[in-house]
């Protein structure tokens, strides 16, 4: 997820660029970049690395200008070059655009744009938008030149765009990625995130989805895309440094809890196209070897496991294919059974765990294609794996992870129906189906967090409950593993996660009227009346029940003290929805025993010695 900043001012812009990077570089892992106009003339300086790494070779803060872009990038179309790195220009070098997205129509543009001679620079999405607004610009003026290009673009974007022609205005859109304009004194500003700008104004302009500003030094307009004014309302932000930072929230953690719509819409964002799922040219396995493969193996620790263990039902259920999920710290400790029909997944948020790292180049000793499933760009894991698919949950901070977690669930779903597809194991109906429910997740999930205040109550009622038990079935027998080890993970009580049956099998002997047991029991044709059951076991001993139910259920209610609901959605789409309340139930008790969740004791948030 890149990270996008802009200043028109009537003194030098360099500083407040490079601060306002420092402050967004966690949204971009492996180049950076600015442009400024002085006199006319446009100067870009740009390379790969983190900001301070780049500003060594080029000293950003030389470069003059009284209007400027800077851009950190998370890649997501073309390597990781210099080339490859925004800020990009057009043909005659007198535009310049950074961007924050992915624009799905680009090669079809691009197309169009070489048959007119356009002649391009990068592999990236992003140079598109400069040629097109080139192309566009002949008679026009920079704002008509910007909505023609905007009006044939397909995706989502940030932009910032420069014209070297017009060194005086600054203009900025978006669409499904955010961006906001700062009001200063004689200075106007654009951002991916308000920390970036904070130290210079607290005034805010939101920018909505088909939105264009504007900017001089003086003012700031804001038009939709047909070229109308529209009136904005400026917000005053009352935040300190620190909690700028997190987006006025108290903790990262809930933040990143509660970024998990917009986290899996990113995921999926130019992955669905018609009855296809498309990954990017990382991916790197092709079709004929995927429809060959005999048997999947799932290297993992932590929560990526039990993502792994989600992963297994989806592939098994769906796409027919054996899996096996192994803790990667296990894994190089016994002789695999490894061929090459085999295929190796590994799933890590950091991709430098180093047990997982280990795990995968003991993998390859056998011969066989690894893919990795990964957040970020460039990471060892990614490195060594023949494939890799990007989840795309942008930089997570707090310790325990949330979102990097959800977008690894919808990672394997995508490739399960990939698989689904190539090997003939569902009809086109049933993966029309399959994608039509993905496609509703984030607007689901935001339902979802919707229900805190609920979940609070929970929290404020047991929070000094010394042990707990989460039971689950099928699909959520995962989540219910991943609900006891946010709780242990945060607030340090005691808990553990059990599929449902095996509760019979000794923890039932713990129930007591001081044990809450929280069941993932959303309505299925597969386990809910057997996960019914096991509701009532636990209510004749007393213990407090705690729910997650479909929306609608009528049978748990009566049985549960406590039920939170989320929405009706496919059974293997249960485990996305049912675990966000989880986490949010952990926050909560952490927060309420005065804990810093995002800082949990012993414990790191990449795991890089073994």
């Amino acid at each position: 997820m890149c990270g996008i900043v802009g200043v028109v001012s009537d003194n030098n812009v360099s500083e407040k660029l490079f601060n306002g990077l420092a402050n967004l570089e966690y949204r971009g892992y492996d180049s950076v970049g600015m442009s400024f106009i002085k006199n006319g003339r446009l100067t870009i300086r740009k390379g790969v690395g983190k900001l301070q790494e780049v500003h060594k070779k080029v000293d950003f803060l030389k470069l003059k200008g009284s209007i400027g872009l800077g851009h950190c990038r998370w890649s997501t179309h073309g390597g990781v070059t210099q080339n490859n790195a925004h800020p990009h220009v057009d043909c005659k070098k007198r535009i310049s655009v950074v961007h924050n997205g992915i624009i799905e129509n680009y090669s079809e543009l691009k197309r169009f744009l070489i048959k007119k001679g356009h002649k391009f620079y990068s592999q990236t999405d992003t140079e598109v938008i400069a040629h097109l607004i080139e192309e566009n610009l002949e008679g026009s003026k920079i704002e008509d030149a910007v909505r023609s290009a905007l009006k044939k673009i397909e995706g989502s974007y940030a932009l910032g765009i420069l014209f070297a022609d017009n060194p005086g205005k600054l203009i900025a859109a978006r669409n499904e990625s955010p961006l906001v304009v700062g009001i200063g004194n004689n200075e106007n500003f654009i951002a991916s995130d308000v920390p970036s700008i904070l130290r210079h104004t607290n005034k805010i302009i939101y920018l909505e989805d088909m939105e264009m500003a504007v900017l001089t030094k003086n003012e700031a307009k804001i038009f939709d895309f047909d070229g109308k004014e529209k009136s904005k309302q400026v917000d005053t932000i009352k935040w300190n440094a620190e909690a700028a930072q997190k987006s006025g929230f108290k903790h990262f953690m809930l933040k990143e809890i509660y970024e998990q719509p917009r986290a899996i819409a990113d995921t999926l964002n130019g992955r669905l196209e018609n009855n296809h799922v498309v990954f990017e040219k990382e991916f790197g396995l092709s079709n004929s070897f995927l429809k060959s493969i005999k048997r999947i193996v799932i290297l993992a620790c932590g929560t990526s496991w039990h993502a792994g263990l989600t992963g297994e039902f989806m592939l098994e259920e769906l796409a027919k294919i054996p899996a096996d999920v192994e803790y990667a710290s296990e894994f190089r400790y016994r002789h695999a059974l490894l061929d090459k029909q085999t295929l190796v997944i590994a799933i890590t948020q950091s991709g430098e765990t180093a047990d997982t790292l280990a795990a995968l180049k003991e993998a390859k000793k056998y011969g066989v294609k690894t893919l990795s499933i990964c957040n970020v760009m460039g990471s060892s894991i990614t490195r060594i794996s023949d494939g890799v698919i990007y989840t795309r949950a942008g930089p997570e901070i707090g310790v325990a992870s949330t979102k990097a977690f959800t977008t690894q669930l919808a990672v394997l779903y995508l490739f399960t129906i990939l698989l689904a597809k190539l090997r003939d194991t569902l009809n086109e109906m049933q993966i029309r189906d399959m994608m039509e429910g993905i496609r509703k997740i984030p607007l689901q999930l935001q339902s979802v967090l919707d229900e805190d205040k609920e979940i609070l109550k929970c929290a404020e009622l047991y929070y000094n409950k010394q042990n707990s038990l989460y039971l689950g079935r099928g699909v959520n027998f995962p989540i219910a593993l991943e609900g006891a080890l946010k709780l242990k993970e945060v607030s340090y009580i005691h808990a553990e996660g059990y599929p449902a049956a095996e509760m019979k099998h000794g923890p039932i002997a713990l129930i007591d009227r001081q044990m809450p047991v929280v069941f993932i029991a959303p309505h299925d044709f597969y386990t809910y009346k057997k996960v019914l059951g096991n509701i009532e076991e636990v209510k004749a001993r007393g213990g407090i029940i705690i729910a997650i139910a479909t929306e609608g259920d009528k049978e748990i209610p009566k049985k549960a003290k406590h039920t939170i609901f989320i929405p009706k959605t496919l059974y293997t789409l249960s485990s996305i929805l049912s675990v966000v309340p989880l986490q949010l139930l952990a926050y909560h008790i952490a927060d309420k025993l005065g804990h810093n969740p995002d800082l949990p004791k012993n414990l790191a948030k990449s795991v890089t010695v073994e």
